[in-house]
């Protein structure tokens, strides 16, 4: 589970495969685990379907710090 102190210094980014994509950030741990109960609706459904299409519009995800 995602603890809010990680949350708040690390997010899992999707890169956008095609040219006009958009890519897609969400707070996680230090491992990439979301913690889905915290997140908006908008929020969840964008990280779902980012995991969907991996492969398809988005590259495989990595954490990244914040600063």
């Amino acid at each position: 589970m995602t603890s809010q102190n990680d949350s708040a210094h690390h997010q899992l980014c999707f890169a956008p495969l095609l040219p006009q994509g958009q890519g897609v950030s969400v707070p996680c741990d230090t491992h990439g685990e979301v913690d889905l109960n915290n997140l908006s609706e908008r929020l969840r459904n964008a990280y779902l379907g980012a995991r969907a299409l991996i492969g398809w519009e988005y590259a495989r995800p990595i954490v990244e710090e914040v600063h």
